[in-house]
This record gives C-alpha cells, structure tokens and sequence, in this order.
C-alpha cells in the first residue's frame, strides 16, 4: 500500500460556499491550504496526506477531501 504522501488526492473546496473563516487553514497540520481574496485554496496538494480536517472543521462543508484510486473517487 501506497504511503499517505504519495497516495493520489484532490481536495474540493466550493468557493461559493466558503465564507474565509479560516478554520481549514488553521486545522491543516502540513500547510496545504492558504487564504487569498478571502477564500480558501489549495495552494500545496503534494503536502496533503488526506487526514480530512479541513473537511471535518469546515463550518460549511465546503471542502471535500478524495483519494484517487485507478480514475475511481474514493471519499475519505
């Protein structure tokens, strides 16, 4: 089995739902999402090792959080 580093991920974040909060910034513990004109974004996806507090502490629920396995989205 692949390590969590290396496993295929996409993260979601509907920007229409974001209201900049931050909290996904802050729960992040590598430092894949950041801030920019008062929204969420993806800003290092190789960072991400898909342990879904960003999509956990979303008020929200404006970010999901996939692992990609053979062209197959598999939620987290």
């Amino acid at each position: 089995m692949a390590k969590k580093s290396e496993l295929k991920k996409e993260i979601k974040i509907k920007e229409s739902w974001c209201k900049g909060c931050e909290i996904c910034v802050e729960f992040c513990p590598h430092n894949v999402l950041a801030m920019k004109d008062g929204k969420a974004f993806v800003e290092n996806l190789q960072a991400c090792t898909a342990c879904g507090l960003c999509e956990l502490y979303c008020p929200d629920f404006a970010i999901e959080v996939f692992v990609i396995n053979d062209a197959t989205h598999i939620k987290k």
